[in-house]
C-alpha cells in the first residue's frame, strides 16, 4: 500500500511504524480494542459525503477497556470515546489540544501531521507537514504538539476511525473570547485550537481562523 500511495501523489508518504513519525506520536499497544473496533464496524456509518465526528459515544465508554485507558495511558485523567468516518482526502487545516490524542484504524488511512512550533504568526505553509499511511487495526498516539486534523481515505469506501480524548474535548467552549494571547485567536472550541485553509468552508464557517497557506492539497489513493 506504501508503494502505490507514493506513486500517485507528489508527497512522501511515511508509515507510522517509521522512524519519521517519532516526533509526532508512537505506536500504542497492550490494551484490547477489539470490542470498540467491533461496534465501529458493525454500528457507524460512513457518510456518502463528507465526514460525521462524534465526541462521545455511551456504547464505547461503558465497554471495560475506557477504564484502562484513563487508569494508564491517561494517567487517572477522564477521556472520552468517540470517532470519525467519512471520505475526505484533502488536508484542510490542522487543529491541537492540549493533551494527547489517541486513533485506532478501523480501517486503513492517511493523516497530515505538523508541529505546533512550526506555526509563524498563526500560520502553517503548506510543505512543513508530513504525511503518514496508518494500516488497518493501528492504534497510535498523537501527542499535544502534534498539528492533526481529519483522516484522509485510502479506500473508495471511506474510512473509520476511533477517537480517543480527554473529556470534554471538541464540545462547544462558553465564554469564548480572545485576550492579548496571540494563540487565543485559534481558539475554536473546548480543548481545540484549529488553523483552516480558506477553502474549507465548514470550518469558515464555524468560525475557524484562517491560517493554513497554500494549496489544499489532494491526497490520492
Amino acid at each position: 500500500m506504501i508503494e502505490h500511495l507514493n506513486k500517485v501523489n507528489d508527497v512522501k508518504v511515511y508509515s507510522v511504524f517509521d522512524d519519521e513519525f517519532k516526533p509526532y506520536g508512537r505506536i500504542v499497544k497492550g490494551y484490547d480494542f477489539s470490542k470498540i473496533v467491533e461496534y465501529m464496524k458493525t454500528s457507524t456509518p460512513v457518510p456518502e459525503q463528507g465526514n460525521i465526528y462524534i465526541a462521545s459515544v455511551p456504547e464505547l465508554e461503558k465497554l471495560a477497556v475506557k477504564d484502562e485507558v484513563e487508569s494508564v495511558l491517561y494517567g487517572g485523567m477522564p477521556v472520552e470515546i468517540g470517532y470519525c468516518n467519512g471520505r475526505n482526502s484533502t488536508y484542510n487545516g490542522f487543529e491541537y489540544h492540549k493533551g494527547s490524542e489517541i486513533n485506532i484504524a478501523v480501517t486503513p488511512f492517511m493523516l497530515v501531521l505538523g508541529h505546533v512550533w512550526e506555526i509563524e504568526g498563526n500560520k502553517f505553509f503548506v510543505g512543513k507537514e508530513k504525511v503518514f499511511f496508518v494500516p488497518e487495526g493501528t492504534a497510535i498516539e498523537m501527542y499535544e504538539t502534534t498539528l492533526h486534523l481529519s483522516p484522509c481515505k485510502v479506500q473508495d469506501e471511506g474510512f473509520k476511525c476511533v477517537v480517543i480524548l480527554p473529556k470534554g474535548t471538541n464540545t462547544p467552549l462558553e465564554n469564548k473570547h480572545q485576550n492579548a494571547d496571540s494563540e487565543s485567536v485559534l481558539l475554536l472550541q473546548r480543548n481545540k485550537w484549529v488553523i483552516a485553509h480558506k477553502d474549507r468552508e465548514p470550518l469558515v464557517k464555524q468560525g475557524a481562523h484562517i491560517g493554513l497557506i497554500g494549496p489544499n492539497k489532494e491526497l490520492h489513493y
